[in-house]
């Protein structure tokens, strides 16, 4: 039988959508007589069994990025994780996100599993994408977060990323026409401290009340003072607790002497909603002995 010649171009072609070296890429042409797209399930099938077996570790680093529409109006916020911070520098880790991100916003998908089984331009599914990129970046990949915002008459959609490290994104849903304010409100959020959890008193659930409460009345230095004195200076310190905890009522981060529902009622603008990422949060990172793992490594 003839082995089916295969041209440069072709080689080329493989390698540039799959990021695999000239001879797995070669190979696999061959082994799929010419065909690029059975060549790529040959590759990714490497590929995926390469991933598996990274599947185990913590992706707790990487990238999060808030991106808007020209006009405004949709905003997504996405979260992609690797193993290490340095990989979430690589160019290949950055257009990947940035693909994404630009797939989300144009086609409005409402939640990350809808999101992941749509197809990126080369034909695969968000899903496979990323598997495809573990095995080629050499790390684990995870898309772990994502939300989406569409607004409605009269609103628009403002975005933060910090730029040094991308791992606090901001999108927030606004009723204005003002893109400077939309601006201004998502870098509140993403550089308060601490971090807004609720747009408004009425988000706040019950049991988030009760639990502060117990917090504070557990603490020692309340624990002789008399039932009617203790009981008013837990009923402050809850009040700044939560306060602390909502938008509206933090103080504006470029002026401190007034609040945010203040600072937006001059502007005759109002918050419907919003959203914060910050990198790696709800994640138990992985402790590594680095020590330890050369000495392992040494010993096979």
């Amino acid at each position: 039988m003839t082995a089916t010649i295969i041209s440069s171009s072709l080689i080329s072609e493989l390698r540039e959508r799959t990021g695999a070296g000239l001879v797995d890429c070669k190979k696999a042409l061959q082994e799929s007589e010419g065909d690029v797209s059975k060549a790529i399930e040959i590759l990714r099938q490497k590929g995926i069994a390469s991933a598996s077996k990274k599947s185990g570790k913590i992706a707790a680093e990487g990238s999060v990025i808030a991106k808007i529409s020209n006009d405004g109006q949709k905003g997504v916020l996405l979260e992609l994780n690797s193993q290490t911070d340095f990989v979430a520098k690589n160019e290949k880790f950055v257009n990947l996100l940035a693909e994404i991100a630009d797939l989300a916003l144009s086609s409005e998908a409402v939640d990350l599993e809808t999101l992941k089984s749509l197809k990126v331009k080369s034909g695969e599914t968000v899903s496979d994408f990323i598997a495809l990129k573990t095995a080629e970046i050499g790390e684990k990949l995870d898309l772990r977060r994502f939300v989406f915002y569409k607004a409605q008459s009269g609103e628009l959609i403002g975005a933060y990323t910090h730029p040094v490290g991308s791992r606090i994104a901001v999108l927030v849903n606004l009723k204005t026409s003002s893109e400077q304010l939309g601006k201004d409100i998502a870098m509140h959020i993403a550089a308060v401290q601490p971090a807004p959890e609720f747009l408004d008193r009425t988000e706040i659930p019950a049991e988030t009340i009760e639990n502060e409460k117990r917090i504070e009345l557990g603490k020692e230095d309340l624990v002789n003072k008399p039932k009617e004195i203790a009981e008013k200076i837990v009923t402050g310190r809850v009040e700044k607790a939560l306060m602390e905890k909502v938008l509206l009522e933090q103080p504006y981060i470029k002026n401190p002497s007034q609040k945010i529902k203040e600072f937006l009622e001059v502007e005759k603008a109002s918050v419907v909603k919003f959203a914060r990422f910050n990198l790696g949060e709800g994640i138990e990172k992985e402790e590594v002995n680095f020590a330890e793992e050369v000495a392992a490594q040494m010993k096979k």
